[in-house]
């Protein structure tokens, strides 16, 4: 086993100082000052149709979208694709025209905003600061349907959402398109004349997943937002100041089992709540941005969908969905996630200011918390409360403040800080340090983070009463109210280019290093990763591209004891039919967990996704081997793990998506059953129009003998005026000779309006 070890650790010098060089080999220089379009200015605004038939769209020159850059780069378009941009002093307006020489091939349907990426669709980048650092995309399908996220670096937050208009009309020569962006939906220099980063893209999913490009892509080059043209000569977008006002008002009745350990105990019946706050934003200039919440909604209309944790010692995560904290949460973002938005459970009022001048962002978020929750790192699991859940609430209140600040230069490279502090009345966390992001020799990119915590935790061994040690130190995991402090520090170097990409992190977490504001779920730990990517693009009739992958890790506590190592090569490759596949083995596996090693922990890992129709997507993934039985009585396994999701939309308007997961484990000694249980999850929606669906979604959980039932019906006018009404239903199968009982049920109806000046 250590030959191979040896063996592995020489193949990766071998890779890390020789194919670099071989791999430049595919560097090619793109000149990116002819790709310029010179702002139109109109009077008067356009009335989006879909069609371009406002005779204001004539003013503006075409842009043609002549090069392929998905999957091979820079071939000539074999559709022709045209972009026009004009703006008037409230709104940038785009067209697009997509001419198809096979209109009946083209994929669109009517869905909810951002659920529409698998379809046709045409986006538009802008880089408003023209420095390389972020940039809003804005994506909309044949139908008008919209998807907008927001890019930072390489990558790219689903959660953003702004308000904006489309329209698409289809036709029998392909589809058009027109987009109205609000400047009071984007943030900007407060400069008379400016200039902007622009970039047009075409998704044409057919055999492959085509796209089509503006400007030639170097996909030997990972700064995709370096490479874009240039809206030129934008003039007097000067803010008048900006103020939105977004109330709510909802009513909500619920009911839940008196003792849901016993089926008998009868079922209550809540009162009928009414529930009414607001929020509030304004923006003096496109620079700076004030937003608070006084009472706010941050109830979800579904619950998160049901993870697998039977044989997971750590703190699951579940993404944020809140409105109010999605705005600006890349802002806030850091290589080791001391801010997790989610940690901030149910507040009393919330607010945060936002602000960019020039290269440096400032931005502040504070929160009354009325039901702290916690995730308490410890070295082999997240430390539970005492009913057992390793991520919790408690009634404890506290007092949230988060500061970050980050300063950008040249070329996707910035420096920053981040501060956060929880205050309770007793007790209290501060994180404070630096981190940076240096980009540099065109494919590299060195990047970290740096923090110091201080904790007092608080005096109540009722909640969590764990009397064990954070390591080999004094102190213990419960709430003694002991005072302690800790450091956290993450480091990485990484190439990435077409052929050949690396990357190598270390991360060190001290066993006392606490984030209670952020998703820190384990610590006392030295950890140091390498792995190769080598990619191939044959663009055969079977075949878009394949490559190879060598990840190798080593785990190490505080106390020099190897806790974990691995070494995993991959094989993966892009088919025809828009057919994703991925193989990889545990070569090695061996791991220290509860005092006993584990050697030889072999598995397969499958990954499939395939899109062969518009109708139809299948994902599929499973882990099949051995698996350590991370509990008390630990042992080695013999099981596997699967989850597959099945969409399909048999009309334009109908999709519906199954989900099942299910984990199995069998003792390799006595071939006692460890556990067996599936999750399997429906979801039904009909979407009327762009505004009106019905959902139905059902869930069944066999670990907990749970099964969820939630309707829904959504209105909603933009992101943000939204009219809801819907119930959740739980009910728990108890078995013989109680069967199925209701356990828990809400009714609800929410209305929120957004007013802008």
């Amino acid at each position: 086993m250590e030959e191979g070890l040896r063996s592995t650790i020489l193949f990766n010098a071998v890779m890390f100082f020789c194919l670099p060089a071989f791999a430049q080999i595919d560097s090619e220089s793109i000149n990116q000052s002819k790709y310029v379009i010179k702002a139109v200015r109109i009077d008067g605004d356009i009335e989006l149709t879909g069609k371009l038939t406002d005779p204001h769209w004539k003013l503006a020159p075409e842009v043609e979208l002549n090069y392929e850059v998905q999957p091979v780069d820079n071939l000539p378009a074999e559709q022709k694709t045209s972009a026009v941009v004009l703006y008037n002093s409230d709104y940038l307006y785009i067209g697009f025209i997509c001419h198809d020489t096979r209109p009946s091939k083209i994929r669109a349907h009517v869905a909810d905003r951002d659920n529409m990426f698998d379809d046709d669709w045409v986006m538009i980048f802008l880089d408003t600061y023209m420095n390389h650092q972020r940039a809003y995309e804005f994506a909309v399908n044949p139908l008008g349907i919209q998807g907008d996220l927001m890019r930072t670096g390489n990558n790219e937050d689903a959660n953003f959402d702004a308000v904006w208009y489309s329209k698409g009309a289809m036709s029998d020569s392909g589809y058009t398109v027109e987009i109205a962006l609000p400047f009071k939906s984007l943030r900007f220099p407060a400069s008379i004349i400016q200039d902007w980063g622009i970039e047009f893209l075409r998704n044409f999913p057919r055999e492959s997943r085509y796209q089509y490009s503006w400007v030639r892509l170097n996909l030997n080059d990972p700064c995709l937002l370096c490479q874009g043209g240039t809206l030129e000569g934008l003039e007097g977008l000067q803010s008048t100041g900006g103020l939105e006002l977004l109330p709510y008002a909802m009513g909500l009745e619920s009911g839940e089992i008196n003792d849901s350990n016993d089926p008998n105990s009868g079922f209550s019946n809540g009162p009928i709540i009414g529930r009414f706050g607001i929020g509030g934003k304004y923006s003096p200039d496109p620079s700076l941005s004030i937003e608070g919440v006084a009472n706010p909604d941050f109830s979800q209309v579904e619950s998160d969908a049901t993870q697998i944790s039977v044989n997971s010692t750590f703190a699951l995560f579940y993404p944020e969905k809140r409105p109010f904290f999605i705005e600006g949460n890349d802002i806030f973002n850091t290589a080791i996630q001391a801010y997790y938005s989610r940690m901030i459970n149910n507040p009393l009022g919330a607010a945060k200011v936002i602000e960019k001048s020039g290269p440096l962002t400032l931005a502040y978020l504070g929160a009354e918390d009325r039901n702290s929750a916690f995730i308490i790192a410890g070295e082999e699991e997240s430390v539970s409360d005492n009913s057992g859940d390793n991520s919790f609430s408690t009634s404890y209140k506290s007092f949230t403040n988060i500061l970050r600040a980050k300063y950008d230069f040249g070329t996707q490279s910035f420096v920053g800080a981040l501060a956060t502090a929880r205050d309770f009345s007793n007790a209290h966390n501060y994180v404070g340090g630096i981190d940076w992001n240096l980009f540099f020799g065109g494919n590299y990119t060195l990047d970290g983070q740096l923090l110091y915590s201080g904790t007092k935790a608080l005096d109540d061994t009722t909640v969590v009463s764990d009397s064990s040690h954070f390591g080999n130190t004094n102190f213990k995991k419960g709430f003694y109210g002991q005072e302690f402090s800790g450091t956290g520090l993450q480091a990485e170097i990484r190439r990435d280019a077409k052929i050949y990409s690396f990357r190598l992190t270390y991360r060190d977490l001290s066993p006392t290093f606490q984030a209670e504001d952020g998703y820190i779920f384990g610590n006392d730990l030295r950890t140091l990763e390498m792995e190769h990517t080598v990619q191939f693009y044959p663009n055969t009739p079977l075949i878009d591209w394949w490559g190879l992958d060598l990840d190798s890790f080593l785990h190490f506590n505080y106390e020099s004891a190897r806790k974990e190592r691995w070494i995993v090569p991959t094989l993966f490759t892009q088919l025809k039919s828009q057919t994703q596949l991925s193989v990889n083995y545990l070569l090695v596996n061996d791991e220290l967990y509860h005092s006993v090693n584990f050697f030889g922990v072999h598995r397969w890992n499958f990954n499939l996704y395939t899109r062969p129709s518009s109708a139809v997507t299948l994902s599929l993934s499973a882990s099949i081997g051995k698996f350590i039985y991370r509990s008390d009585n630990t042992t080695l396994g013999n099981g596997h793990n699967i989850s597959a999701e099945l969409i399909m939309r048999p009309t334009e308007k109908l999709s519906v998506t199954l989900d099942y997961s299910r984990s199995r484990l069998v003792d390799t000694l006595g071939n006692d059953l460890l556990f067996d249980g599936y999750i399997s999850r429906l979801s039904a929606i009909y979407q009327f129009n762009d505004r009106v669906f019905v959902r139905l979604i059902g869930q069944y959980d066999q670990f907990n003998k749970i099964l969820e039932i939630d309707p829904l019906f959504s209105y909603k006018l933009n992101p943000f005026t939204i009219f809801y009404a819907g119930s959740t239903a739980s009910l728990t199968d108890y078995g013989e000779p109680f069967g199925i009982r209701q356990t828990g049920r809400q009714f609800f109806v929410k209305l929120q309006y957004l007013w802008r000046d």
